[in-house]
């Protein structure tokens, strides 16, 4: 089989922003959870809260440096693989990186120290107030990104200039790039997601030492604290995931055809699972509710939905890959609510920590919350294929002229095997602060 530039370019840029993506939802759930055990411990001035504040901030700071590290590689490639796409919507997409860097980045890596360092050197409250910044950085970085994704998928404020190669995008108004159609849904559900991977991270390290018996004493405060965290942005997920279906149905409704395999244009289907086919039009050994996707889109079950057979056949998205991601994500979502809610029931119940089988859920649930996070992506980005700014220009104008197939895939594995390496460094950082465990914490 073989590869062009365009598929290796395609590739390479998912590869490396997948990888990326392990880190900032999670900087982000962990720097909410923080400022909101560090707020306990100036209110309460309990140590164990201090000694909590001081092992999380630990886990934040090594997964902060790797997101920071991942991140860097995505912006090269969109001059050594992207630069058509650059050069087209580059004053508009720049921008959008550019106020995350002032606005974002300055921000976080202004206190980081502080907030690592400054323990036994600044005032409780000065720390507190540094920890409160980096959190507001972290989620000030997602906003800009989201923003510069969001316009690729709904793109207004513009203008194009020049004809032929020296076209180009330029803004008319800067507030309506930021304010797109698609942002806040899209914002929305992404802290939402974050949101829920944090929670089931620190679920998971909380019922790992209540299982083992260790450090029971921080446990029980951090798994509460996680918990009614998580069970808030789990349910929470399933209003931002409306108001983003409903963005998509307005703006996008190819990708909403692709999301639920809706080949005719009629009163859709929405469906828990199933196999589409587009050769044959239909989504095989599927179990859905009859007008279930008119109703989410329009409350009837009989108003017609807009069917992929609407739109040129070389404007279909990949929808195989769309309909499975996008359904899974769906799936997990649900899980995590009913997985939430046992966690509140027993609490209620007082006898949540006797539940071993639910914390042994617990333990290994973090791992369903990385995947819906990268899932959701996946569905959205795919979704929008062939165009890489919807309506405006397609993916295969948008690649590197310049650059060929060996050339992209000797960086492939170049950046694989760094990538491989900064993972296993992660892990073991990781592990070894997990085994060690909090500091001065009082054992029962």
């Amino acid at each position: 089989m073989e590869f062009d530039s365009l598929l290796l370019s395609r590739f390479q840029f998912a590869f490396t922003i997948m990888f990326h993506y392990l880190f900032p939802p999670l900087t982000i759930g962990l720097g909410v959870i923080l400022v909101g055990i560090e707020g306990m411990y100036l209110k309460t001035k309990d140590p164990q809260y201090e000694a909590m504040a001081k092992f999380w901030t630990k886990i934040f700071a090594i997964t902060f440096a790797m997101g920071v590290v991942t991140g860097i590689v995505m912006e090269f490639e969109f001059g050594t693989n992207w630069a058509a796409y650059s050069r087209y919507v580059g004053d508009v997409f720049g921008s959008a990186l550019a106020a995350e860097g002032i606005f974002a980045f300055f921000l976080e890596s202004g206190f980081l120290a502080i907030l690592v360092f400054g323990w036994d050197k600044v005032s409780s409250r000065m720390h507190f107030f540094a920890t409160v910044m980096v959190s507001l950085g972290s989620i000030f970085s997602s906003i800009w990104i989201v923003v510069a994704n969001s316009w690729m998928q709904t793109p207004t404020g513009y203008v194009i200039v020049g004809e032929g190669l020296t076209a180009r995008a330029e803004i008319t108004s800067f507030w309506a790039v930021v304010f797109n159609p698609s942002t806040i849904p899209r914002l929305l559900h992404v802290w939402d997601g974050a949101l829920i991977l944090g929670g089931f991270f620190v679920l998971s390290i909380s019922s790992y030492y209540i299982l083992k018996e260790r450090h029971l004493n921080f446990a029980y405060k951090t798994f509460k604290i996680a918990l009614v965290i998580t069970t808030i942005a789990s349910l929470l997920a399933l209003g931002t995931g409306h108001l983003q279906a409903d963005n998509v149905a307005h703006y996008q409704p190819a990708k909403l055809a692709a999301y639920e395999g809706h080949y005719q244009t009629g009163s859709g289907t929405l469906y828990l699972f199933g196999f589409p086919s587009d050769e044959d039009q239909t989504v095989s050994f599927g179990l859905g509710i009859p007008g279930g996707l008119s109703f989410l889109i329009h409350w009837s079950f009989t108003e017609p939905v807009v069917g992929l057979t609407d739109f040129p056949p070389d404007e279909w998205p990949n929808v195989a890959v769309v309909f499975q991601t996008y359904h899974i994500m769906v799936a997990l979502g649900m899980f995590f609510i009913a997985l939430t809610l046992s966690g509140c029931f027993f609490w209620w119940r007082g006898s949540l920590f006797q539940q071993r089988w639910l914390l042994q859920i617990y333990v290994f649930a973090v791992g369903g919350a990385v995947l819906a996070n990268q899932l959701g992506w996946v569905s959205a980005e795919m979704g929008r294929q062939p165009w890489i700014v919807y309506g405006l220009l397609r993916t295969d104008e948008a690649v590197s002229e310049s650059i060929t197939a060996g050339m992209v895939m000797s960086s492939i594995i170049m950046f694989g095997l760094i990538y491989l390496l900064l993972f296993v460094i992660w892990i073991y950082v990781l592990n070894n602060k997990i085994q060690h465990g909090p500091e001065m914490v009082r054992e029962n």
